[in-house]
């Protein structure tokens, strides 16, 4: 059995994580530059964590600007075996309230300027995003956010645009209306994509602050509204989070779905015919299979 550590990428309003034990303030090298901040270290519950402000401490950050090949490596550079995402959304659902969360399992890719893959050419792979989150986290999720009194949503397809403006009218209607989305976020794609390559079980807690622009009733993004429920998300948030550990436990098997397995028949490149400063750079993501 493999040690169970937690990784937590905070999104806007989550920059901390309360009760670590043993907690300090991480610099982590990456061959993909620094990332988005110091990682805080520390045990709760007796389980390894840690946590990752995505957009920096003081949100320096734009959602386009985050260095997401560097946050995942440094993750798994730490050994987390289990990332939760937490991120701000609007919702496209009447039912899907501002203070709701949903454990999204389906993602629609609409970002064009961010660099989406830890391989190229020298090493190239295709790792499948079919099912590009984890059931065995989102369900952890799930029990936690009701438990602390959360109305939580188990599933939900998250359209991740650019950004950083929120959507036009008739984009909103058309994701809502056409696309079939439920909600809408600037930053967990490619951060999906690349914990999948990474081998990371990935699960994201979207929290939503808004109904984006479609609703009748509630017009378009009020920025004062977002940041009042934002904050009331985040501490719901850590109450969640709070509870991942015991759920979770301090050991774990190989994931039931193949998460830490995804690069197992991925890479296509013959090992003559690698990049040797590419395979270099690929260490920690993929050396368990480039090393093997």
């Amino acid at each position: 059995m493999a040690e169970t550590k937690i990784g937590i990428i905070g999104g806007s309003g989550l920059y901390e994580i309360e009760g670590l034990e043993d907690a300090r303030w991480e610099t982590v090298e990456t061959p993909w530059g620094p990332p988005s901040d110091a990682i805080f270290t520390g045990t709760l519950g007796g389980v390894p964590m840690a946590f990752l402000p995505r957009h920096g401490r003081g949100h320096v950050h734009s959602p386009t600007s985050v260095p997401y090949r560097a946050n995942i490596d440094a993750l798994k550079r730490l050994g987390v075996t289990d990332v939760f995402s937490v991120s701000a959304c609007g919702s496209f659902r009447e039912e899907m309230a501002p203070g709701d969360f949903v454990i999204v399992d389906q993602f629609i890719d609409r970002t064009f300027a961010r660099e989406k893959s830890f391989f190229g050419t020298g090493c190239v792979a295709h790792v499948s995003v079919a099912h590009p989150t984890c059931p065995r986290l989102g369900e952890a999720a799930r029990v936690a956010a009701e438990a602390e009194g959360i109305n939580v949503h188990a599933g939900g397809t998250y359209l991740a645009m650019e950004g950083p403006q929120f959507s036009s009218l008739a984009e909103s209607k058309m994701y809502r209306e056409s696309w079939g989305c439920d909600v809408i976020g600037m930053t967990n794609m490619p951060e999906a994509k690349l914990a999948r390559e990474a081998e990371l079980c990935y699960a994201t807690i979207a929290m939503i602050t808004d109904y984006d622009s479609w609703h009748p009733d509630h017009g378009e993004v009020d920025v004062t509204e977002i940041i009042r429920t934002l904050l009331g998300n985040a501490e719901k948030a850590k109450g969640l989070v709070a509870r991942l550990p015991a759920l979770l436990g301090a050991e774990r098997a190989p994931c039931p779905h193949g998460c830490d397995r995804a690069l197992e028949f991925a890479i296509l490149t013959a090992p003559e015919a690698r990049d040797p400063a590419l395979v270099d750079r690929l260490d920690a993501v993929a050396g368990r299979v480039l090393n093997a």
